[in-house]
């Protein structure tokens, strides 16, 4: 589960050579699960904080009895909150794919997972994200995507777990990548570049030629 289509499909992808052990039976960009599963994914990429009705809501579903924190930004402090909350697993997104197969398992088994997060780059493993082809990292897409949104830097701050001068930085730094040299610019840059929310859902082959949407039309996952 994630805002962004691009998102899930590369999941998605990324866990195809292992469909012997996980299978995948829905991705989900800014909507409800729609159907049970086993474990559910929440990647808090841009998305509203842990102190939100989105987290207890997706906790208190029937559909979803494991819920698994999977981001770029997992602190122990985000962790320790996650799990207070009654989420199953904390993830970081730099774990390689087998790795991430076997903390599923492991959830999927009962097990309480938290995993310690990896120092982000560029060009970090394990997914992909709006603004990584133009040189952003995952934290300062995931900031961008918070002021195409209209979040003021106290409230991304508050989002994200970081201090302000962080986001301070994280905000110049992500400037030079995209070339622009104010918030009104970075706002349609971020536009024009994806980080507006999309909501669809896109469900699992029925003829093996792909994910589909659900008006039935075929769309091939990324890979």
């Amino acid at each position: 589960m994630n805002d962004y289509e691009l998102v899930v499909r590369g999941l998605a992808a990324l866990l195809e050579p292992y469909a012997d052990r996980i299978e995948v039976v829905e991705l989900d960009s800014d909507v409800s699960v729609s159907q049970p599963v086993d474990v559910a994914l929440y990647d808090a990429f841009s998305m509203a904080g842990l102190q939100t009705q989105d987290i207890d809501r997706l906790i208190n579903s029937p559909h979803v009895p494991k819920l698994v924190l999977y981001t770029w930004a997992l602190t122990e402090e985000l962790s320790e909150e996650a799990l207070a909350r009654g989420v199953c697993a904390a993830l970081p997104k730099s774990l390689c794919a087998s790795d991430l197969v076997e903390a599923i398992e492991r959830v999927h088994a009962g097990e309480e997972v938290v995993v310690e997060g990896v120092h982000e780059t560029a060009t970090a493993p394990g997914g992909s994200w709006p603004g990584k082809r133009e040189g952003l990292t995952a934290r300062e897409a995931e900031i961008v995507a918070l002021i195409t949104e209209g979040l003021s830097n106290n409230e991304i701050a508050q989002r994200t777990y970081l201090s302000i001068n962080s986001v301070k930085s994280y905000i110049r730094s992500a400037y030079r990548a995209m070339g622009v040299s104010s918030r009104s610019q970075a706002v349609l840059w971020g536009i024009d570049h994806g980080f507006a929310r999309n909501r669809r859902r896109v469900l699992p082959p029925t003829n093996g030629s792909g994910f589909q949407h659900p008006s039935g039309t075929a769309k091939r996952a990324v890979r």
